[in-house]
């Protein structure tokens, strides 16, 4: 995954704009919950994703981290059932930019990766107050 995430990242800027054309064609509703640029968007994501990714071994620093994202997101309107569109989006993005490289296998490992971040954002903004 920290190979594949490095031709990724070698390509960030294409790959977050790629990841929010693919969102918002899975689920245009989810564009109203955006109030900055998209180019700024697609920067933080790729910013939290390459956070994640070398914080993938250190639970003690990446969960809270993620739980706040999670709070935060919360606060932003997303809903749980957006986790999930979210996942597909970033798994098609994988998929355009790594082309070739993304292999079943490869898919796989970034749905386990990914399903860990979304139910540990999840678990953060349910302990969000409404």
């Amino acid at each position: 995954m920290r190979r594949n995430f490095a031709q990724i990242e070698s390509q960030a800027g294409i790959a977050g704009l790629i990841f929010y054309r693919n969102l918002f064609n899975l689920d245009s509703s989810l564009r109203a919950l955006f109030r900055s640029s998209i180019e700024l968007q697609a920067r933080k994501l790729m910013e939290s994703l390459s956070f994640t990714i070398t914080s993938l071994e250190d639970p003690k620093t990446l969960v809270p981290a993620l739980e706040a994202l999670g709070r935060r997101h919360a606060t932003y309107g997303a809903r749980p059932e957006h986790y999930d569109t979210v996942t597909e989006a970033l798994l098609r993005t994988f998929s355009d930019v790594l082309r070739s490289s993304f292999t079943r296998k490869t898919r796989i490992a970034w749905k386990e990766a990914l399903t860990f971040v979304t139910e540990t954002m999840k678990r953060g903004a349910a302990r969000t107050e409404p």
